[in-house]
């Protein structure tokens, strides 16, 4: 009976979206986002075409807004945590079906015949492309999204909630996995924002002991509240040791002191897509000993499905914060405080 109802839907052929204007800082007035009428776009060959119920806020989406990333589309609609409903079908678009449910990430196409793509490692495609950044996002009423690069959302979470798990979680399970922690050992988590406190669920629910290191004194009460061993100032060094450390900070000045903070053998994985410059390391204090330093870049679909199965399977539930769409410019001055508790989210549609 949904189906049929979505078929007979009329769509619209105008929708609300905002749009990117003028990069630059998200407290300036005018902003450099601004709320427009634009047409409804239409799903080209192998993509559908979907009707947004919910869409997280980012902070990639602050640094796109920002200017902290090079403009790669023009009046961009930022947002790529995009939970919607099915509403039309592109040609050759088969995997779904009208009145499905499913997410739109982050990571929007890759070419599927360089090296990279060929060997299981489509993240680092040269020829790679992004929503919210590379196509309009999730800020809008509408967005059409490759039918391949689309996950269907677990039942248990409602529209809300899967959110956030769309590249929060997924690009936080990539730094966890990219981190080495080893079994039963000492995680550092340095920022503690949307990403962060889904990692540390996981970390966590699997026997880890998780230390946080973050300028907010809510987000520090919060770790703890979800079961941090502890949590301290961003530059403070961890109470022991750690095995490994996450930062999610967009912050190099955070580099050496994470590297600190390790024990020998150790890895810190820079989770960010933007990180301000790294001060210059000295060898025999941050690297010497067999320390690692890695980095995350995008995920890869098997990265994706494999979270959400996890994130089902352990019932992880992102803490949310929710804006009405047109409050997004609060939210993302909310996301750049750094003292927030979770995930910000967007209500867009009407059925969550």
């Amino acid at each position: 009976m949904k189906i049929e109802a979505i078929k007979m839907t009329t769509i619209p052929t105008k929708m609300k979206a905002w749009e990117v204007t003028t990069p630059g800082p998200i407290e300036t007035n005018p902003a450099p986002l601004h709320m427009v009428t634009k047409p409804v776009p239409q799903p080209g060959r192998g993509e559908v075409l979907v009707r947004i119920l919910a869409c997280g806020v980012c902070h990639t989406d602050l640094h796109v807004s920002e200017g902290d990333l090079p403009v790669h589309h023009d009046h961009v609609t930022p947002g790529h945590e995009i939970v919607g409903e099915v509403v039309k079908l592109g040609p050759e678009a088969s995997r779904f079906k009208l009145g499905d449910r499913i997410g739109v990430p982050w990571l929007r196409w890759t070419c599927g015949v360089c090296s990279y793509c060929r060997s299981g490692q489509e993240n680092l495609c040269p020829n790679s492309r992004y929503t919210g950044w590379d196509h309009d996002g999730g800020y809008a009423e509408y967005v059409t999204a490759h039918e391949a690069f689309a996950y269907r959302i677990p039942a248990r979470f409602d529209s809300l909630t899967a959110a956030p798990l769309l590249c929060a979680g997924i690009i936080g399970y990539r730094a966890y996995e990219r981190a080495n922690v080893p079994e039963g050992g000492r995680l550092g988590l340095y920022g503690f924002g949307g990403s962060a406190h889904i990692t540390a669920q996981i970390a966590l629910d699997q026997g880890m002991e998780v230390h946080v290191l973050t300028r907010g004194k809510d987000a520090r009460q919060f770790a703890l509240e979800l079961g941090a061993t502890s949590a301290r100032g961003a530059y403070d060094l961890p109470p022991v040791p750690l095995d490994s450390a996450i930062s999610f900070a967009p912050v190099g000045e955070i580099v050496p002191t994470a590297l600190a903070g390790l024990k020998p053998g150790g890895t810190l994985a820079l989770a960010g897509i933007h990180v301000s410059d790294i001060p210059s390391l000295n060898y025999q204090d941050a690297i010497f000993h067999e320390k690692n330093l890695t980095s995350v870049e995008s995920n890869t679909r098997h990265d994706g499905e494999t979270f959400l199965k996890l994130a089902d399977r352990l019932d992880i539930h992102p803490e949310i914060t929710e804006y009405a769409f047109s409050d997004a410019l609060a939210a993302l001055r909310y996301v750049k405080k750094g003292d927030i508790r979770g995930a910000c989210v967007l209500r867009i549609g009407e059925s969550n």
